[in-house]
């Protein structure tokens, strides 16, 4: 059955300042891979709602009035890590990207079962660490640099 497996679409959420720091978390598995906030939709579920879940799943916040959706997808390859959830036929993901502007730094209830540690990096320095190539363009394109 087609739900057995993880829909090939997901969201990435982009949390920044004003001042140009990204939270970035470190995923329990594989090791030492860095990422913004993602997550795959649920059959039913528009990509904006998986956005607003995703978050406050993965860090605790309530986002619903900050949330921007891009209007921009992006296609890749699923990466072999993860190809066991999804079904046999699926070789691509179609990724929907959104921001959320914090005015500071704020206090993250971090999930324990996903990841073990999360930081605050300035813009250029999250775009270096982020594992993911699609999280590296997004955080170049649409946060701020400070130098």
């Amino acid at each position: 059955m087609i739900h057995d497996y993880k829909r090939p679409e997901s969201v990435l959420v982009i949390i920044y300042t004003k001042a140009g720091d990204v939270l970035l978390m470190e995923r329990r598995q594989p090791e030492d891979y860095w990422q913004s906030v993602t997550g795959s939709l649920e059959w039913d579920e528009q990509p904006r709602d998986a956005a607003i879940r995703e978050v406050r799943e993965e860090t605790g916040l309530e986002v619903g009035d900050l949330l921007v959706d891009c209007e921009k997808t992006v296609r890749f390859r699923i990466l072999p890590a993860w190809r066991d959830r999804y079904a046999p036929e699926e070789e691509y993901n179609t990724e929907h990207l959104f921001l959320v502007e914090l005015p500071e730094q704020v206090d993250i209830t971090l999930n324990p079962h996903e990841h073990r540690q999360l930081r605050w990096f300035p813009a250029r320095h999250a775009a270096l660490k982020a594992s993911s190539y699609t999280n590296q363009q997004a955080i170049e394109k649409f946060v701020f640099f400070r130098d």
